[in-house]
Parts: structure tokens; sequence; C-alpha cells
């Protein structure tokens, strides 16, 4: 009996840190391409007002 629930409760430990485990992954995949995306407004910016001078 005893075995039964130790295999029971690791089961539901295994899945808990599954579960989180793929929450963090897709927390920092969401961090990175915020990132990402603050970098591409960032280099647009830079390159637009770099062009704009050059006219001028």
């Amino acid at each position: 009996m005893g075995k039964t629930i130790l295999t029971i409760i690791g089961v539901v430990l295994a899945v808990w840190l599954a579960m989180t485990l793929i929450g963090a992954l897709i927390s920092m995949l969401k961090f990175f391409f915020f990132i990402g995306l603050i970098a591409v407004v960032v280099v647009l910016a830079v390159t637009a007002v770099s062009k704009m001078s050059k006219n001028h």
C-alpha cells in the first residue's frame, strides 16, 4: 500500500515539475520575443534617423 501511495505522489510531482518547466520555457520565449521586438524597433528608428540626416 505504501509503495502505491509513493508511486502516485511521484507521478504527481513529475507532472507538476513538467508543467512548471513548460511554463518557464514559454515565459522565457515570450520575454526573448519582446526583447527582440524592442531591438527591431530601435534598429528601425536608428536607420530612419540616419537616412534623414544624410538627405539634409
